[in-house]
C-alpha cells in the first residue's frame, strides 16, 4: 500500500514539474516574440532565368513604376497556367498598343510548386522579358492568401488584380472592377482636392478596394467598391 502512494506521489511531482516546464517555454516564447526587434518577415526575391542569382523585390510603398500590376498566386499549374498567360498577355499587349498610357506587369507566386509550373513561368519571362512577367518564389507551400499578399506587396502598380492561375474568370472582366475603383476614386479625390483638375487624377491617389462576383457566367457579373488601406487593388 504505502509502494502505490509513493508510486502516486511520483507521478504527481513528475506531473507538475512537466507541467511547469511547458508554462514556461510558452511564457518564455511569448516574451522573446514581443521584445524581439527582428521582422517574421524574410527578404522576397524574384526568380530570373538569365541570372543566377535571385534578384530584390521592389516594395509597394516605393513609387509606382506600373499603372497594373497583376497577381497570379499559381500552386502546380503547370498545366493550366499557359493558356491562362497567353490570354492574359494578348489582353494586356493589345490594350498597351491602343494606349500608351497603359504599362502592366504579370506578378506570379510560385507557391511552393512540386511540378513544372516554374518551368512555365519562366518560358514567359523569356518571350515577354522579366519587366512584364516576373515570378516571386515562395519555397514551401504557404497558401494562396499568404501567395496574393507576397504578390501585392511587391508589386510595382497602381492598380493591383489578383486574377487566378486557372483562368476561371477572363482577364477581360478587369475593366468592370476598374471602372468601379475609377468612379469612387475620382469621387474621393474631387471631395479631398476640390480644386484640382481632373487631368490631375491618379487611380493610385485614393484608396480604394473592388472585389468581383465569380458569378461571371451570368448576363452581367457584379462589382463593389469600398475605401481601403493600400493602393487601388482588384481581386475576382
Amino acid at each position: 500500500m504505502e509502494f502505490l502512494v509513493t508510486v502516486a506521489e511520483f507521478s504527481l511531482w513528475l506531473l507538475l514539474i512537466v507541467l511547469f516546464g511547458f508554462l514556461s517555454v510558452v511564457v518564455f516564447e511569448a516574451w522573446r516574440r514581443r521584445h524581439s526587434n527582428v521582422s517574421v518577415e524574410t527578404v522576397t526575391t524574384l526568380d530570373d532565368p538569365k541570372s543566377i542569382k535571385p534578384i530584390p523585390c521592389p516594395h509597394i510603398t516605393d513609387p509606382a513604376e506600373k499603372y497594373l500590376s497583376l497577381i497570379v498566386p499559381a500552386y502546380n499549374e503547370e498545366l493550366r497556367l499557359p493558356a491562362a498567360l497567353e490570354e492574359t498577355m494578348d489582353y494586356l499587349q493589345d490594350r498597351a498598343s491602343r494606349d500608351k498610357s497603359f504599362s502592366f506587369e504579370v506578378v506570379i507566386v510560385d507557391d511552393g510548386s512540386v511540378d513544372g509550373t516554374k518551368r512555365v513561368a519562366f518560358d514567359f519571362i523569356r518571350k515577354y522579358t522579366i519587366d512584364n512577367i516576373r515570378v516571386i518564389p515562395l519555397g514551401k507551400n504557404q497558401g494562396k492568401g499568404e501567395a496574393i499578399r507576397k504578390g501585392m506587396l511587391h508589386s510595382r502598380g497602381q492598380l493591383l488584380l489578383m486574377l487566378d492561375a486557372d483562368g476561371a474568370t477572363k482577364v477581360t472582366d478587369l475593366e468592370k472592377l476598374e471602372n468601379q475603383i475609377n468612379a469612387v476614386a475620382r469621387e474621393e479625390y474631387s471631395i479631398r482636392n476640390p480644386a484640382s483638375k481632373d487631368m490631375d487624377f491618379k487611380i493610385g491617389d485614393v484608396q480604394v478596394s473592388a472585389f468581383g462576383s465569380r458569378a461571371h457566367l451570368e448576363e452581367k457579373a457584379l462589382a463593389t467598391s469600398f475605401n481601403f488601406r493600400g493602393n487601388g487593388i482588384a481581386t475576382f
